[in-house]
């Protein structure tokens, strides 16, 4: 018998100073097996960086054709992908032919430098990939405030991003690796 997701709640504030966006959202996250909290609460993260009413989170775990989060308009065209981790770059490439955006959220420390090092070349070409890479202090952090209950606060300002739950609040830095190329 196949060990089922675990059913995460999160009531997330966001107030992103940056684009103007302060929503509440009430979200479940199922976290598979093989997912680590590190991981779920990137992409929570990410989520809350990216907020709109249409994003909504995919099966990217385990379906290559999906997301870890998109954001699609009414018409089903996929605006926005995102995926998190280290993602194959074949699977990119992909994404970044079926989607407007492409945001990939790498962590990981020292194995998330030797990837993008190993597929910066290859990423040069792809237009509409965004590379950040997330301080290993960072998502470990965001992963001591994973519960199966979470109520959190998230705060964007001024290239800033916090992440909290009341009793701790982390910091976390964003380093781009690669912008999308501009025509």
């Amino acid at each position: 018998m196949a060990i089922k997701a675990t059913i995460f709640k999160a009531n997330l504030q966001i107030a992103d100073m940056e684009r103007h966006y302060y929503q509440d959202h009430a979200l479940t996250l199922a976290r598979h097996p093989s997912e680590t909290d590190e991981r779920m609460m990137v992409r929570l993260l990410a989520f809350a960086l990216h907020a709109h009413e249409y994003l909504e989170f995919g099966q990217g775990m385990t379906a290559d054709d999906e997301a870890d989060l998109w954001l699609k308009d009414l018409t089903g065209a996929i605006e926005l992908w995102i995926d998190v981790g280290l993602p194959d770059e074949k699977l990119i490439r992909k994404a970044c032919g079926r989607a407007s955006q492409v945001v990939v959220y790498a962590y990981g420390g020292r194995t998330a430098d030797m990837w993008f090092a190993q597929n910066s070349s290859q990423f040069e070409r792809l237009r509409n990939l965004t590379v950040i890479n997330l301080p290993v202090e960072s998502t470990r952090a965001l992963a001591r405030l994973a519960q199966r209950t979470m109520n959190l606060q998230c705060t964007i300002q001024d290239g800033q991003v916090w992440l909290g739950d009341g009793n701790e609040s982390v910091q976390v830095e964003r380093v781009l690796l690669k912008v999308p190329l501009t025509t």
